[in-house]
């Protein structure tokens, strides 16, 4: 509430115990050199002035705070012109007057004036009711005084924000897909054709390339952009529990379910739901989300009766589905059901001309979730982060500018530091190791055809692996040789079915 609603509310009560007919809350403003009236309360017969001194010499402004380190109420009757009622009471003001100190652990916040009603004056117990009164307006002059301070910080915020948009050749950043027009270009065109039909989209991304941006982004140019959007992840729910999550559960249906819930598609009703990592369902939930995906019709775990839900589903995976149905670990009709329109997105090392928008959005953002200054990444930093594979694609480098932010403690970025750079080995050449030279790929057996991607690849991997006798990570390791992040290096080898040992043995033999 604020301190002139809290005045205004406050002097009716007053009025039923005091004669009071005015009250004034005054705030001590050391900035102006004065004392600002911020909540007046007042009888039906009286007007409350708004009078200001603006003028207090640093001597009466002393006066003033050394008064109210006093922390009594002082009676001064109209005939007194005392120093203290000068300064503390509106000139305009006469008749008998109440005038207590408000100040809290930091010092003195102002004064709270109470104004008798003629013909009746003040007694010695009103004294003690005003007394009482001291420690709750000064909480509300204190309240008051920290909101105006917040005020202050969200403007300069805001013009931080305004600032780095009009750099960046922006209006907002709210619903902005960053790369929209660059690197993500293709996908946001396919975007756009599929947004205002129904059918399930697919979205194809590796880990943490931005597949729930995307599907906000078909959610908010859609017909249901009015109604919810709901993300589940699929590989968080354990198997017990996919029915229940999914679908819902009546109440008595198994051991703890002692109300009945509501599913994630009875919530996303008329609404987007996001399947996010689907191939991690079971593939006793993928019959039961195949039916839904074909009629919208399920019935709640426990429950007998079929209920119908309006939802449009958006699914993402980073696994490769079609060789998971070849295996038999995912539905193919629930596969031909999720694939009607599939949406590719490209990992962040395929997309470099985003990465300047990337790296000052997150600066942006990470000014505003931190409290520190606004921090454009330079042209060295963009350089930094443009020499590295981001494995973990753009929630990777969220979390960099993040650490690279806080690292900085508002006067840079410390990209280097957030990467963990540092002046990196020599990389010893086979003639100084004694290693064997790597050799090329070898060419396809039939002449001028084009061997098969997964084939050189392989090749490739092996020959690194031939030369740093089966060593991964290091200096020497073939990860360093062949510039991708051990991780990146380690799940293509399983997906290969490259199996390091045998390097090491051979090394030994």
């Amino acid at each position: 509430m604020e301190i002139h609603e809290s005045a205004a509310r406050i002097t009716p009560l007053l009025r039923r115990h005091l004669p009071v007919d005015l009250l004034l809350v005054r705030r001590i403003d050391l900035a102006r050199s004065c004392l600002d009236t911020v909540g007046t309360g007042c009888g039906a017969d009286a007007l409350a002035p708004r009078e200001t001194r603006a003028d207090y010499s640093p001597e009466e402004m002393e006066g003033v705070l050394t008064w109210c380190r006093r922390g009594e109420v002082a009676h001064m009757a109209g005939e007194a012109d005392s120093v203290e009622r000068r300064l503390l009471v509106p000139a305009n003001l006469d008749g008998d007057v109440l005038v207590g100190p408000l100040g809290s652990a930091d010092g003195p916040l102002g004064v709270l004036v109470l104004v008798a009603r003629r013909p009746q004056t003040f007694g010695p117990g009103h004294v003690e009711v005003v007394q009482a009164l001291l420690d709750p307006f000064a909480a509300a002059l204190e309240n008051d005084r920290g909101l105006r301070e917040m005020v202050t910080h969200r403007e300069a915020a805001e013009a931080d924000r305004r600032s780095l948009l009009t750099r960046l050749g922006r209006q907002d950043i709210s619903d902005t897909v960053v790369g929209a027009e660059s690197g993500l270009r293709e996908v946001m065109e396919r975007v756009e054709l599929v947004a205002n039909s129904d059918v399930p989209v697919l979205i194809f991304g590796e880990t943490g390339s931005g597949k729930e941006v995307v599907a906000r982004a078909i959610h908010q140019r859609s017909r249901r952009a009015g109604g919810p959007f709901l993300r589940v992840n699929c590989g968080a729910i354990p198997p017990e529990l996919v029915d229940s999550e999914l679908f819902g559960h009546e109440r008595g249906s198994f051991t703890g379910a002692v109300a009945m819930r509501k599913g994630w598609f009875e919530r996303a009703d008329r609404g987007t739901l996001f399947l996010d990592e689907v191939g991690e369902l079971p593939l006793a939930a993928q019959v039961r989300l195949l039916r839904i995906l074909q009629d919208g019709t399920f019935e709640r775990v426990g429950g007998q009766r079929q209920m119908k839900v309006d939802v449009r589903v958006v699914a993402a995976t980073h696994r490769d589905l079609q060789a998971m149905v070849r295996e038999e670990r995912f539905r193919d009709d629930l596969w031909y059901r999720l694939a009607v329109f599939p949406v590719h997105l490209p990992a962040l090392r395929d997309r470099p001309e985003d990465m300047p928008a990337l790296a000052a959005h997150f600066a942006l953002r990470a000014s505003r979730r931190f409290g520190l200054p606004l921090l454009v990444p330079t042209l060295e930093d963009v350089n930094l982060l443009l020499s590295y594979t981001w494995p973990g694609n753009i929630r990777e480098l969220a979390a960099v500018i993040d650490r690279a932010a806080i690292l900085g403690d508002g006067k840079c970025l410390e990209i280097a530091k957030a990467l963990g750079v540092q002046t990196p080995l020599p990389i010893r050449t086979s003639q100084a190791s004694g290693l064997p030279p790597v050799s090329a790929p070898r060419a396809s057996a039939n002449t001028g055809a084009i061997a098969p991607l997964d084939t050189v690849v392989t090749e490739h991997i092996c020959a690194a692996l031939t030369a740093t006798h089966g060593r991964i990570e290091g200096a020497q390791g073939a990860a360093r040789l062949l510039g991708v992040n051990p991780h990146t290096l380690r799940a293509r080898m399983r997906k290969l079915g490259i199996e390091w040992k045998k390097f090491r043995a051979a090394a030994a033999s």
